[in-house]
């Protein structure tokens, strides 16, 4: 059915459709003569007809070009006059999504499910959403049901890949994956699922290749600017410089930052690119080499190469991770500031054990590994010990919350940058987090560090083992079932107390 719907001409979100009939000037030169656009008054009367069709085009638009509000106003309209109109309630479970309300999402989208709107597209956007709130037998479900109705669509098939890789089904991940792959041998999206699957089960050797393919998806930030330099490809040159680039997060740039010995072997010149907060912590490693933070201030080079290709370059396999533990060390100085000041802190007698509950909150998977910090209270009944909190951002005020036995000192405002971070793992005994860049710091310092993982970690961590051959000092702990922490940190409190009665 056709629909027409009336708006006012002073429908803020369609400017687009108002009449010009009554008017107020705007002028402006052009071609030496004076012209006048038209402006309407708020007060025009009348109503403008319009096709349903063209509406939803418009609201797509705006949704598209990040006119976020423009199009709920428009779709807010649209649905006071068709409330079931499915192909607006799922635009607007988009939009809902897009303002940071998953749960609205969801509920509009699957308003337009029942109300008709079947297609291999909404099937899919909805799978996302399932996989997002952690509900992944619905996703798997939607996932599957897209992939029947187009069965030719490389990305119905990419999207039930993810879904299975949520799920730790990698066989699935990777049949799905390769066989979008085989109707579309350029999808950037199937090639990095193999990949993560393939390095999550150690095979590397075709996952570093797959892995590469990362810098192609679509909506991922570019590696630098655009450049006529090639990537390196490993040669060895001597008499010019190469460009590494610290690529992805924090934790990355750490873990990475190991193979800057091996590339200055091959090539001494380096210069590396990297956020500022990285460039105490990377000159440490590459002392001499010149370090920026702007591209601006990038020097000329002869190739470039990001820090988590080196893998790759190096040909690592599980059981050749260069491991030279510990290559960070913290600032004599600053270990001496907070030893006094720890010691002023903590109760005499009891063992200090470093907590982290969150990861940074724009990170893709971290309603993932993110837990809360009452979802360490197993942890507050292990005796003789207090809890030393380096939780940064927005969650940090959970602190004010902590009703355990054990004292939770919240240190998380003194810490400054990754300096005080590395004081403060030197003067604890042990740091128990989530997986954020804090875990890869204690494993590159050699300090004893428990890291609680989700149940489909990332690629790094392997699959169904407690260590990692990339930091020695680690200790894993795995969720069972998704987004559980509570027999993962009861098995972290028993681990505890045994290690104080040992």
């Amino acid at each position: 059915m056709a629909y027409l719907l009336c708006f006012r001409p002073n429908a803020s979100a369609l400017p687009c459709f108002t009449p010009i009939r009554a008017v107020t000037t705007v002028a402006c030169n052009i071609g030496g003569r004076l012209m006048e656009t038209p402006v309407a008054r708020t007060n025009t009367p009348g109503m403008v007809p319009v096709p349903l069709g063209e509406l939803l085009r418009i609201a797509g638009e705006y949704e598209r070009a990040g006119r976020i509000e423009d199009a709920q106003r428009l779709l807010d309209h649209i649905l006071g006059a068709v409330p079931n109109q499915g192909d607006a309630l799922h635009l607007a479970g988009i939009v809902a999504f897009r303002r940071g309300d998953p749960d609205k999402a969801l509920a509009l989208m699957e308003g337009a499910l029942r109300h008709g709107i079947d297609t291999p597209l909404y099937l899919r956007n909805i799978c996302e959403l399932y996989r997002v709130l952690g509900r992944l037998d619905e996703a798997l479900a939607a996932a599957r049901r897209a992939t029947a109705l187009a069965p030719s669509d490389p990305l119905c098939l990419h999207n039930q890949a993810i879904i299975h890789y949520h799920r730790l089904e990698l066989d699935a991940t990777l049949a799905c994956a390769s066989q979008a792959l085989r109707i579309d041998p350029s999808l950037p999206g199937g090639h990095f699922v193999r990949a993560e699957a393939l390095l999550l089960r150690g095979e590397w050797a075709e996952g570093w290749e797959e892995y590469e393919w990362r810098f192609r998806i679509g909506g991922a930030a570019p590696l630098m600017p655009p450049t006529d330099k090639p990537q390196w490809d490993g040669t060895r040159f001597a008499d010019r410089t190469l460009l590494l680039v610290a690529d992805q997060g924090f934790g990355d740039a750490i873990q990475f930052s190991r193979y800057i010995p091996w590339a200055r072997e091959r090539c001494p010149d380096l210069a590396i690119g990297c956020s500022g907060e990285m460039i105490p912590l990377l000159r440490r490693i590459a002392r001499g080499a010149r370090l920026f933070a702007r591209w601006q201030d990038c020097p000329d080079y002869a190739a470039f190469c990001a820090l988590s290709s080196l893998p790759r370059l190096a040909g690592t396999r599980v059981e050749t991770i260069p491991a030279p533990i510990p290559y960070l060390h913290a600032d004599p100085a600053r270990v001496a500031q907070w030893a006094a000041r720890l010691d002023g802190l903590v109760p005499r007698g009891l063992r200090r054990i470093g907590v982290i509950w969150a990861g940074r909150p724009t990170h893709n998977n971290d309603r993932n590994r993110t837990a809360l910090l009452a979802d360490l209270a197993p942890i507050g009944y292990v005796p003789g010990i207090a809890l030393l909190a380096l939780q940064k951002g927005p969650k940090t005020g959970q602190a004010g919350g902590w009703y355990g036995r054990a004292p939770l000192i919240n240190l998380g405002a003194e810490v400054q940058d990754y300096d005080d971070t590395m004081a403060i793992l030197a003067n604890i005994d042990l740091l128990v987090t989530v997986d954020t860049s804090v875990a890869h710091l204690a494993g590159a310092m050699g300090r004893p560090v428990w890291i609680m993982l989700p149940f489909a970690p990332d690629w790094r961590w392997l699959l169904g083992r407690a260590d990692t051959p990339w930091y020695p000092t680690v200790r894993l702990f795995r969720q069972s079932t998704v987004r559980r922490w509570d027999d993962l940190l009861q098995a972290v409190a028993t681990a505890l107390g045994q290690e104080a009665g040992a």
